[in-house]
């Protein structure tokens, strides 16, 4: 039996993959110790090590700790919540899991890609470590724009000239914007310089690093290091969850061939302005029945509903989209993956961190259309619905990529590939 550490950013699309993980080990008998916040820990079936020297915080009120996020979209925002929350953090979280190792050693720390303290503590203490990447890969590549640009790959050779371009240019600039952020940290965390312009890609392990997905949702790389491996979706075993009172109304639009459409913003960036509302406007009245999920926000926020539309905070994914036909997304990975495992072509509207590269790896998958903003219009949202619907091939993607992430081995294979490097 190890004694294994598992750290994990307190955000609700994070828990849910380290969160699978941890079941899995505790099946299998090993000791685990898991560092993330108070609000998720009882998630976890492991003790809990606490954010003491890490500033703790609640994902669905971000400016209540560090003001700087703000309203959590724009630029100013997201630079924020890089600075503040995850390398803001970053030394403290290492502190807490350096303390606990030297009052007892772990023989294995496993990291969410995000929680940089488990990479600088791992790196402190000389344990064995590897990385889960709860959000798209963020790798370097000779094959691909630099992973902070907001373009698509090119495709063509005037494409390609352009992304070699911007990976100089980034290479250029790097060591002078970044770099000082990311060494401040590590020398918190009572560690010397990292690698020239290593950035976010020098706290992935160099040993393991389970990546959520499949090969054909991500960019197409001729370097992706050996030690990368694609395991499908992360999610804890499914269970029955309890169901709205309006839940016959979807049996019974199924049983009659009606399109049901799934409208979700997730649990972060959930203002109802931005995707729920112009989504409810756009297909009021439609053939379709829509089904709207609010993050857990009362229903009330979303005004007078149409006739076809039903709404409620949460449904439980694991029953809801077989029977779905559309998902229209904010874009959070955990919920794409979902949909994908499901055969659910999506519509994604992407706003702010990582979603916007998450909704172009779905547009050049194949399996959904690439809205383009994060506040579309309701004329936007009802064509790219109608588009879905009308084309057979994004139906045939969508199986054949669940295909692939069930093939990919799921929480079992990304166990197995953990314990391997101890």
């Amino acid at each position: 039996m190890a004694r294994i550490l598992l750290t994990s950013l307190p955000f609700a699309g994070h828990v849910g993959a380290m969160t699978a993980v941890t079941g899995e080990l505790a099946r299998r008998g090993h000791d685990l110790v898991v560092h993330t916040g108070e609000k998720y820990h009882q998630r976890f079936d492991a003790t809990w090590l606490p954010w003491t020297r890490a500033t703790d915080f609640d994902d669905s009120d971000l400016a209540a700790t560090f003001p700087r996020v703000d309203g959590g979209t724009g630029f100013r925002s997201a630079k924020a919540n890089v600075e503040d929350v995850l390398v803001g953090t970053g030394a403290g979280q290492a502190a807490d899991i350096i303390t606990a190792a030297r009052r007892e050693p772990f023989d294995l720390i496993i990291a969410d890609h995000l929680a940089f303290g488990g990479a600088l503590a791992a790196e402190v203490l000389g344990t064995p470590w590897a990385t889960i990447a709860v959000t798209p890969l963020s790798f370097t590549s000779r094959d691909l724009p630099p992973a902070a640009i907001p373009v698509s790959p090119g495709t063509t050779r005037v494409g390609k000239l352009r992304d070699a371009a911007l990976r100089g240019a980034t290479r250029a600039l790097l060591p002078r914007l970044a770099d000082p952020m990311f060494n401040a940290m590590r020398a918190a965390a009572g560690l010397g310089p990292g690698s020239v312009g290593g950035g976010l890609e020098s706290l992935y392990s160099p040993h393991l690093v389970v990546a959520q997905g499949v090969p054909g949702l991500e960019y197409e790389r001729s370097d992706l290091p050996a030690h990368v491996h694609f395991v499908g979706r992360l999610a804890p075993p499914t269970r029955a969850g309890r169901l709205p009172a309006w839940w016959p109304d979807l049996v019974a639009a199924r049983n009659a061939d009606r399109p049901i459409v799934h409208v979700t913003q997730g649990t972060l960036d959930v203002s109802a302005d931005d995707l729920l509302k112009p989504a409810i406007a756009a297909l009021a009245g439609h053939e379709a029945l829509v089904v709207c999920t609010t993050g857990g926000a009362p229903t009330t926020v979303l005004g007078p509903l149409p006739d076809n539309v039903r709404a409620a905070p949460f449904v439980p994914h694991d029953q809801l989209l077989p029977m779905v036909d559309v998902m229209v997304t904010n874009g959070g990975w955990g919920g794409v993956l979902a949909a994908v495992q499901a055969a659910v072509p999506l519509v994604v509207a992407a706003g702010t961190l990582d979603k916007p590269e998450v909704a172009r790896r779905v547009a050049r998958s194949g399996v959904g259309v690439n809205l383009r903003t994060g506040k579309p219009t309701a004329r936007a949202v009802r064509r790219a619905v109608e588009q879905v619907l009308s084309e057979p091939h994004r139906q045939r993607r969508a199986h054949e990529l669940s295909r692939a992430m069930v093939e990919a081995g799921g929480v079992g294979r990304a166990t197995n590939l953990l314990l391997d490097i101890m």
